[in-house]
Formats: structure tokens, sequence, C-alpha cells
């Protein structure tokens, strides 16, 4: 029988932390203008997102800068995004670093998960894998889904840390419990092929379903190719365990 080759081996980045819900527009502003860095980082995302007002990207960058350098982590990270992506500001790779770093050297998981891909892939800072991995552990032991997909990609290609497929899988299901779908993707690739985990082609098949439904498209056409080509009673079992399976909390 033939291998299902398919897998997302590529790092993946994440955006921005989204505000808290309950207080409105105005009585948000209020904090705001008074000095309140959680306030003014809600503020951030409402003009950010056109939240109970009318989307303005160089506003939103302007109330996440005040929370920023009152020190506030979540504002630091997310005025990280702006710089990296030129929202609401020029782009700048090396400012949107130093905002990640700022909110990592805080402990903030999203900030340290950032800083690692921002190193991994050579933006704003030399190309330095190791310290990818240094930030993407970091994360990762924070239950960060990202990181711990990342970390995965990492120790399953040998980038930053030895190749080491087992715990190369070992953090694909860390994230993949948690319904990160590129992990529950690369997670049943492993299992597939027999890749620092016995082969097991039912197991496979229920990550690629669960993964799959939400949208991954390697998941969707390895689901095609794996559905050829095992027995009934695997697909039977593989469709038994993605209906009973629940996302654990990091």
């Amino acid at each position: 029988m033939k291998t299902c080759l398919i897998a997302l081996f590529l790092l993946l980045a994440v955006g921005c932390k989204r505000a808290d819900a309950g207080k409105s527009f105005q009585e948000t502003k209020i904090e705001a203008e008074k000095g309140n860095a959680p306030a003014q980082f809600n503020l951030g995302v409402m003009y950010e997102h056109g939240r109970g007002v009318v989307k303005n990207e160089v506003e939103a960058v302007k109330w996440y800068r005040k929370a920023a350098d009152q020190g506030y982590a979540l504002a630091q990270s997310n005025l990280g995004v702006m710089y990296e992506h030129g929202r609401g500001v020029v782009k700048n790779e090396v400012e949107a670093v130093e905002w990640y770093r700022k909110a990592a050297d805080q402990g903030y998981a999203l900030a340290q998960s950032k800083l690692g891909f921002m190193y991994a892939d050579g933006r704003g800072v030399p190309k330095d894998e190791a310290e990818a991995v240094k930030w993407y552990r970091k994360a990762a032991d924070q239950g960060d889904a990202y990181a711990q997909f990342n970390l995965g990609v990492m120790y399953a290609n040998g980038r930053g840390v030895p190749k080491d497929e087992a715990e190369a899988v070992k953090w694909y299901r860390k994230g993949a419990e948690q319904g990160h779908a590129p992990a529950q993707s690369n997670l049943g690739f492993m299992y597939a092929n027999g890749r620092g985990v016995p082969k097991d082609e039912a197991e496979a098949y229920k990550w690629w379903l669960l993964a799959g439904a939400q949208g991954d498209e390697d998941a969707k056409k390895n689901i095609s190719f794996i559905e050829g080509n095992i027995t009934p009673a695997q697909r039977t079992e593989g469709q038994r365990r993605a209906r009973e399976w629940k996302p654990r909390k990091p």
C-alpha cells in the first residue's frame, strides 16, 4: 500500500489577541482616556476590528502604543503584529520583533510564539533556528497550540534541534488535542507513515477527519487517499474515534 505524503511541514504564524467582551465602546474609551492600560488595549482591538466604532487601524495602533508604553504585554504583542504586517503603521519587522520581545520577556505566550516565528523565518532579526526553538518551547510549555505545532515542525525537520520524530509527535499531539487543525493533520501523517509512532491507519484517519472538518486542505486530500486504501473495519474505527474525541484544555 502507498503511504500518504501530504503534511504541513511549514511554520504557522499567529495573529492578534482579541479584546475582552462586555464593555461598550464609549465605556472603554472613557477608561482608556484616564490612562487605564487594559482599556487602552481593548479600545485598540475595537478600532482594529470595527467593534462599536468604524474600523480604523491607525487609531488602533495609537491605543495599542499607549498601553504598550505602560508595559502592558497584550498591547505590546498586538502592536508587534501591526508592525509586522504594516497595518495602521509602516511595515517594520525590526520594530515588530522589539515589541514581541518586550511582551515575550514578560512571559506572554502569544508573543513568545510570534518571536519564535520571526527567528525561524529570519524576519526582523537574523535567522536563528535554535533561538526559535527556545521561544517556541517557552510558549508551548504554557499550552500555546501554535507554538506546540511549530515546535513539532522543528523536531520533525531537525531545525534548531536534532531531528526527533517521536518528539515531533509529542508536540503535534499536544496541539492536536486542543483542536489545532494543522497539528491534527500532521499527527495523522505521522500515524499513517509510522514516523515517531507505531503505524496506525485508523488513528491517522481519525486525525484527518478532525482536521478536515475544520477545513484543513491537506487533511481533506489525505482523507480521500486513505479511504481508498484502508479496510472497512479501519474506516469504521477511525470514524468512531473521531466522533468520540473531545478537545482538551492545555
